[in-house]
């Protein structure tokens, strides 16, 4: 039953994930080392994408104002944009002088036919000529009506202190009335802005006059992780960081550094970007277009496969899901697991995730869990007091665990 279940949810990842020809899916605030979608209300968005068939197809995308736990608001798209929430993407460029070609698509939020009137949740899907659905990415547009205090530390459980860390933080809304904090606030919490690790359903444990204090001994708690590993391939027929061969073929087959399992890892401090990823090449003048892709060859030594569990790369370059072409597979023959990935060139964070029956999805397993690891948490506000039709995000709040504090 477990396997049934197991091919199930396999299968329905499949279909969930998007076109495997649409690669490089980025949306962020402009700015160099900018990987962030959770931004002001007012700030420029930049959504860009390739289509590796190259085409010239037509792609609309859509603006759907979203509740605090991700469902569709109550909202017309009239009461939070200011002209159309669907429009066509017209930013369209070939690429240049590249071994895989592909079409460039970009689009900036907001612009003259898009401007986003209300804070929040927002969901931006990319929609192609049959109105189906190709991609979705979440962002949150906020005020600053509030101000989040937060302290990030290592764990006060026993069992966890030296795997977990645990936040306290405060929410402080001098100009704002809130009548009924429990049921007119929300919070969530994302480690390193995944979705896929983040804790809701939080409620104050301290009111004082205009403050919210969130101190809890357990539910804040987050498993450290390790530091990302890494790999540059800006070069395309030359070695880089963390690049051990090179062949050519249709496109550059780049072979990473293999990683070898160890139960017994301890940390070591390696300075990471909390698993995102930034185009470059240095064959080109202007990497959106000029960076080409390369099959990244992934390895992991094991004495043994992880019994039932699929193994997977995992990172922000696939939006931290779970599909088809991140699986690695085991090769007893070499006691390892090995598998590909068709990324444009760049510097990459990556780690990777153990996957079991139920679809579980665990990147502690393989490398590892520790209390000083070196992550990023953020704090999102939400405030939809009664009578009202959607949830506000009244403040963002950002903190940094360092284990010298």
């Amino acid at each position: 039953m477990k396997k049934f279940i197991f091919i199930i949810i396999t299968l329905l990842s499949s279909i969930q994930g998007y076109n495997q020809e649409i690669k490089s899916i980025q949306l962020r605030a402009l700015g160099d080392d900018v990987y962030t979608s959770i931004v002001p209300l007012g700030t420029t968005l930049e959504l860009s994408f390739d289509d590796l068939e190259a085409d010239g197809k037509d792609y609309q995308y859509r603006i759907e104002h979203m509740t605090h736990d991700w469902q569709k608001s109550r909202l017309l798209s009239s009461q939070f944009i200011d002209g159309f929430d669907e429009n066509t993407i017209i930013n369209v460029t070939n690429s240049f002088n590249t071994l895989q070609s592909y079409s460039h698509y970009e689009v900036r939020i907001p612009n003259a036919n898009t401007v986003i009137t209300k804070s929040g949740n927002y969901l931006l899907s990319v929609l192609d000529d049959d109105d189906d659905v190709v991609f979705t990415r979440k962002f949150v547009l906020y005020e600053s009506a509030a101000t989040i205090g937060i302290q990030v530390s290592r764990s006060r459980n026993a069992k966890t202190l030296n795997k977990q860390q645990t936040l306290e933080f405060s929410v402080n809304y001098p100009n704002l009335r809130i009548n009924n904090p429990q049921q007119e606030i929300n919070v969530a919490i994302l480690k390193n802005e995944n979705w896929n690790e983040k804790i809701t359903d939080l409620q104050p444990t301290f009111f004082k006059p205009n403050q919210l204090k969130y101190t809890y001994s357990n539910q804040t708690n987050f498993w450290g992780g390790n530091e990302y590993l890494n790999f540059d391939s800006k070069f395309l027929r030359n070695k880089s960081i963390n690049i051990v061969r090179i062949e050519k073929g249709d496109v550059f087959q780049h072979y990473v550094y293999p990683f070898t399992y160890d139960p017994y890892l301890t940390y070591r401090y390696n300075p990471d970007i909390n698993g995102q990823f930034v185009f470059r090449t240095l064959d080109g003048n202007d990497a959106r277009t000029e960076a080409d892709y390369a099959r990244m060859h992934f390895t992991i030594n094991a004495d043994e496969p992880f019994a039932d569990k699929q193994v997977h790369v995992y990172g922000a370059f696939n939006n931290f899901e779970i599909e088809d072409e991140t699986q690695l597979e085991y090769d007893f023959n070499n006691s390892m697991y090995s598998g590909s990935v068709l990324l444009k060139q760049g510097f990459y964070n990556y780690t990777f995730a153990t996957v079991d029956e139920s679809g579980n999805v665990n990147t502690n397993e393989i490398n590892g869990t520790f209390f000083q690891t070196e992550n990023e948490y953020t704090v999102i506000v939400y405030f939809k007091p009664f009578g009202s039709l959607y949830d506000r995000v009244i403040g963002v709040g950002n903190a940094t665990f360092n284990q010298n504090r």
